[in-house]
């Protein structure tokens, strides 16, 4: 197991506790918003925000941590996070903020304590880059999107 160290940002509220898995299969730890204010945030229908998390986390070298939509959220309500997914690397040490989306077509209430995202550890392998004269075919080639033999 990958122990990923926390620690919380001054005003934080502690008593909503570290990311946690919801069952046993659960490969997204979900995190939930932590406004200094206890308040909550009204997301209107095609805008974002960075909604905070009040969490630092230090990731070992070697991996990344992956931040993603909940199902639910985007499934009901429109609520996605248009950088998904989102890559915190294993160097970085500021404040632990999503960037949250609402694609829906109604407002809607982030409030303090919701779960609004879920954060999946992943190792990285970093990769050379060699220029060459030309690419190895394949029976694919160059055909772009839709290219694989999927009709419509």
């Amino acid at each position: 197991m990958v122990t990923i160290e926390l620690t919380w940002v001054d005003g934080a509220d502690r008593s909503l506790g570290l990311p946690f898995y919801a069952s046993a299969g659960a490969a997204g730890a979900d995190l939930r918003a932590n406004f200094p204010d206890r308040g909550s945030l009204v997301l209107e229908a095609g805008a974002r925000a960075l909604v905070p998390t009040g969490l630092r986390l230090a990731i070992p070298d070697g991996y990344e941590v992956q931040i993603r939509p909940r199902s639910g959220l985007a499934l009901k309500h429109g609520i996605t996070l248009p950088n998904a997914p989102g890559t915190i690397d294993s160097d970085y040490r500021g404040v632990l903020g999503v960037i949250v989306m609402n694609a829906g077509d109604a407002p809607f209430e982030i409030a303090h304590g919701d779960r609004i995202a879920q954060m999946v550890v992943a190792p990285v392998s970093r990769a050379g880059f060699v220029e060459v004269d030309a690419l190895c075919d394949t029976a694919r080639g160059a055909g772009g999107f839709g290219s694989t033999g999927v009709s419509e």
